[in-house]
């Protein structure tokens, strides 16, 4: 399996004093509705997002988070992500102040579905998910920000790059552009185009942060000036782990909101 990141899959980043961590998970997964249990999945990532402890705090352009990100050689090492994804969420459960997602039930179903009931942790996070909005003392809050974000959006869609839209964060994803995830990931598995792997990681990746960041925002805990550009973040923070970031299609997006 091909782990990248700033901090070990399954740990938690440092939490010096004066700083909450809020965390937020994202899957992929391929998508066979007419099989059961056919949807299966191949990467996830985290992201955390360091904020200080009282007060809100404003996201910038070179604000600093922590990620992590899994994804299968092939579907051999399914059981691998679903061991991964279980202590990601443990650690997550235990460390972060906010957890968040973003619809994050039919990504929690899809890893139950093939992790059964001794992945621990996403059946507990399942659980988390569905009692978030009366969270038992100790448990850290629960966001997921398609369903609990509403307080601070004016759109109707509740799809994520439309909140992001409305709520003028900058989430432009060119990997989709001209293919499908589907399609991607295919180019990875039977052909072993890197590249396609790191345009899902990236997008992945984009998919947590920008959740991270949204669920800041409707907790009260962050906010941004319009317009902050979620690849400038990415770049800063994976500099040269992943070639996709380099590309003058990835690159060209960097310069501010709507470039091409």
């Amino acid at each position: 399996m091909i782990i990248t990141g700033n901090v070990p899959a399954g740990e938690a980043p440092p939490c010096p004093p004066g700083t909450r961590l809020l965390a937020a998970i994202d899957v992929e997964w391929s998508k066979n509705y007419r099989v059961k249990n056919g949807n299966v999945p191949f990467c996830f990532s985290v992201a955390w997002l360091p904020l200080p402890a009282a007060g809100e705090s404003t996201v910038t352009g070179t604000a600093s988070f922590w990620y992590t990100s899994a994804y299968v050689h092939d579907d051999g090492e399914r059981a691998d992500l679903i061991t991964a994804a279980d202590a990601a969420l443990g650690r997550l459960a235990s460390r972060a102040s906010v957890m968040a997602g973003h619809q994050l039930c039919s990504d929690l179903a899809v890893l139950a579905a093939a992790g059964g009931q001794e992945s621990a942790a996403i059946q507990a996070a399942a659980s988390a998910w569905r009692q978030r909005r009366d969270a038992p003392p100790g448990q850290p809050p629960f966001l997921d920000t398609r369903y609990d974000a509403g307080h601070v959006l004016g759109c109707q869609s509740r799809r994520l790059v439309d909140v992001c839209a409305d709520l003028r964060l900058d989430v432009t994803q060119p990997e989709l552009r001209g293919t499908s995830m589907t399609a991607l990931h295919r180019r990875w598995t039977e052909h072993g185009d890197v590249t396609a792997r790191e345009k899902i990681t990236v997008l992945n990746l984009r998919h947590s942060l920008s959740t991270a960041i949204v669920a800041a925002r409707a907790a009260g805990l962050a906010d941004w000036q319009p317009g902050l550009n979620v690849n400038q973040l990415l770049a800063g923070q994976l500099g040269g782990e992943l070639g996709w970031t380099a590309d003058p299609v990835f690159t060209a997006l960097l310069g501010g909101p709507g470039a091409a």
